[in-house]
């Protein structure tokens, strides 16, 4: 049975973002910017500067739901500019001034899932690039990267749809994703609608996938991308990495440039956030581990540069040591268009 959850304004937005009800950086920002839409619709506003300073102070405070998730943090960033530009402008009344900010929310939309699409061609044509006389190949994913952490298509499981669209998808590897399990719940979930060939395995099966498997490829999302492609994403991200470059298995990141953070220099620079002992704990209301035992609970790790073979977004595919240039060029060209 499908339930949904009503968000009614700010404070259902970010309690949704926190307690993981919505989850995946680009779903994070749409959510959040949604709850904010929702909130002021039906608001009246005397002027543009109240406007102005409720729409900032409440989209700082979505960006406290989960710190990790850049693209909350940007879209908040662009937002709030466009509503600093908007005051300023004498010609914009406080009525259009709130209209133009809305649908300005409401186009993220339609972005996201063009993004989305870009990403999965880009990432399918880089990964059969190195596949000979058109054969068909196997790939693992970690965590979910789909409809459901995205507007739609998905970012990572975009390039996988992609290559099935492309009749070049031979088998898919989920893992489960603990504690949370969004491999087995909600990735599983999307292959299994979509019917694509997919196996679920158990986190720490991959070394043994990749040493009695031929895998052409890791392909995983991320939650941030540091200036020198040190990449967060969901916890175990990085063991997979380590693993894949012993094996020599392509490793890659699928994101779009709203998860790309020039102002963070490195991995190290990334605040990781840390959820409640209870997700390891329990699975529902069981608890499965010896009570009184501590936990570490991150839900992210960091990926380093030298383990990750290109990271694909919509504008194109890059190597981590060309990646802070060729954004720099390319934000330099979409700003003098």
């Amino acid at each position: 049975m499908i339930g949904y959850i009503d968000v009614k304004g700010v404070e259902d937005g970010w309690k949704a973002i926190n307690k993981m009800q919505v989850r995946g950086a680009p779903a994070i920002a749409i959510v959040g910017c949604l709850s904010l839409a929702v909130e002021v619709f039906d608001e009246k506003f005397d002027t543009k500067q109240t406007f102005k300073q409720e729409v900032e102070g409440k989209l700082n405070y979505l960006v406290s739901a989960r710190p990790t998730a850049v693209n909350m943090k940007l879209a908040a960033e662009d937002l709030i500019s466009l509503a600093n530009a908007l005051a300023q402008d004498e010609s914009v009344s406080v009525d259009t001034m709130k209209a133009k900010f809305l649908k300005s929310i409401e186009d993220m939309l339609e972005k996201d899932i063009a993004d989305n699409m870009a990403i999965g061609k880009n990432g399918a044509e880089v990964i059969l690039s190195h596949i000979p006389n058109g054969g068909a190949v196997r790939v693992l994913t970690h965590c979910n990267t789909g409809s459901l952490a995205t507007a739609g298509y998905g970012t990572a499981l975009g390039v996988i749809r992609k290559l099935h669209e492309m009749n070049r998808l031979e088998h898919v590897y989920c893992t489960e994703t603990r504690p949370y399990n969004q491999g087995a719940r909600l990735t599983a979930y999307e292959l299994v609608h979509d019917k694509l060939p997919a196996t679920l395995i158990l986190d720490n099966m991959v070394a043994s996938l990749f040493k009695s498997r031929r895998v052409a490829a890791v392909v995983v999302g991320a939650d941030r991308v540091a200036a020198n492609g040190d990449t967060a994403n969901k916890i175990g991200t990085y063991q997979i990495g380590v693993v894949a470059k012993y094996h020599d298995v392509p490793f890659y990141v699928a994101a779009p440039f709203t998860s790309i953070d020039l102002k963070i220099p490195s991995g190290d620079m990334i605040v990781i956030e840390e959820r409640p002992d209870r997700e390891m704990t329990h699975v529902g209301e069981h608890r499965i581990a010896a009570p009184g035992i501590a936990c570490w609970n991150p839900a992210f790790d960091v990926t380093t540069a030298d383990l990750i073979t290109g990271i694909i977004t919509e504008k194109g595919v890059f190597k981590p040591s060309e990646l802070k240039e060729k954004v720099e060029q390319i934000n330099s060209t979409n700003q003098s268009i």
